[in-house]
């Protein structure tokens, strides 16, 4: 059976990946827009630090920022005085952490979607008198929904799969930093096989599932689509 710290961690886990997704999909559209339409010199640079994640080792990013969260530092400092505790070892910490880490998974697939937009709909959009806002939320975004359930679902689940990360900015403090990843990691150290096949299976399960109710309704919605 799950303990009171499995259940914990379970709540920890879920709670760390619905805010970090939320957020992920109110800032990613903006940068994945402008990575897609923008010739600026500096696109590759910003380009490339969002991919950054995804070839940097988990433990490296984490150590740089722990040193960037640690009470020594402007960014550490500030929030001290901004909320009176710490970054580090915090849920907050946690946060911040896993939105940088999971950035690429939900600006990417936007990105992606929007350099393959027909740019017709969007000169008729012009045409018409609509703002850059009203365009993207009468034309760009209805076009583009599944590349926005794929995003926020990639950035669900990378965040709740996050372990290398998570140990360094917020290490294994039951309630407030030890996620589901630690807690399982915790589990196997300690020989808990039958507590590591329960959480592994429920995590098992329900990430296939989450990605057979996404695909089903990719499915069809693109059907309709063709259809149409």
């Amino acid at each position: 059976m799950l303990s009171e710290l499995d259940l914990s961690a379970i709540y920890l886990t879920f709670k760390l990946a619905s805010l970090t997704t939320l957020i992920l999909l109110v800032i990613s559209p903006p940068l994945a827009w402008w990575l897609a339409r923008s010739k600026h010199l500096f696109r590759p640079f910003v380009e490339s630090l969002v991919a950054l994640p995804l070839v940097l080792p988990p433990t490296v990013l984490g150590f740089y920022l722990l040193l960037s969260f640690s009470p020594d530092s402007y960014l550490g400092a500030f929030w001290i005085q901004l909320t009176g505790s710490g970054l580090a070892f915090s849920f907050s910490g946690l946060l911040i952490a896993s939105i940088i880490y999971s950035l690429p998974f939900v600006v990417q697939p936007l990105q992606s979607a929007f350099v393959n937009l027909d740019k017709n709909y969007l000169e008729v959009a012009a045409t018409l008198g609509f703002s850059p806002i009203k365009t993207f939320y009468k034309v760009v975004f209805p076009m583009t929904l599944p590349s926005f359930i794929i995003a926020g679902a990639l950035g669900f689940a990378h965040t709740i799969g996050e372990f290398g990360v998570v140990l360094m900015i917020g290490g294994n403090i039951p309630g407030e930093t030890q996620v589901l990843s630690i807690t399982l990691f915790d589990h196997v150290e300690t020989l808990q096989y039958q507590q590591a096949h329960i959480l592994s299976f429920s995590l098992l399960a329900f990430s296939m599932l989450l990605l057979v109710l996404i695909y089903g309704v990719l499915q069809k919605r693109q059907k309709r689509l063709n259809d149409a």
